[in-house]
């Protein structure tokens, strides 16, 4: 069974920019329950649906599977739950370890969140000097959780 063991940390600075690599993503949820959630994405020109599986501890079981883009517009704009998740995805290199950092627009406009995905939970990881407070653990933090309740500048 495929696993996505992750990091979440909150980001207090923009030096991560030199060099990230940046993607446009627009993502919903078909399904929003405490035990799986049904995720539609559009990240650039490629569009994916994903599965996943309750969170326990820093892991979970994920299936994502490449569809037709037009598909996945169709889906995002007449079945996904409001608002949608709206961000810009960059990419960097730290230490030997990818990291995603999304910055939030929309209903979650001023959020800025790393993640960085592991081999297993017990992987020592060496922190970047722009990620803070890690929220790993915090449900508000989740894409999922943000349809629900935005964290932008008012959250």
């Amino acid at each position: 069974m495929p696993l996505e063991i992750e990091r979440k940390f909150l980001v207090t600075s923009n030096t991560w920019r030199a060099g990230a690599r940046a993607c446009s993503i627009r993502q919903g949820y078909l399904c929003l329950g405490d035990d799986t959630t049904v995720r539609i994405r559009i990240a650039g020109v490629d569009a994916f649906i994903t599965v996943k599986s309750k969170t326990e501890g820093l892991s979970r079981a994920e299936f994502e599977y490449a569809i037709p883009l037009p598909d996945a517009e169709t889906m995002l704009d007449t079945l996904c739950a409001r608002p949608l998740i709206e961000k810009t995805r960059y990419s960097v290199e730290h230490a030997g370890k990818a990291w995603t950092i999304d910055v939030f627009e929309g209903e979650n406009d001023g959020l800025v969140v790393a993640e960085v995905e592991l081999e297993g939970t017990d992987e020592h990881v060496i922190l970047p000097d722009w990620v803070g407070e890690e929220v790993t653990y915090d449900p508000r933090y989740r894409n999922s959780a943000l349809v629900l309740a935005p964290l932008g500048n008012d959250g």
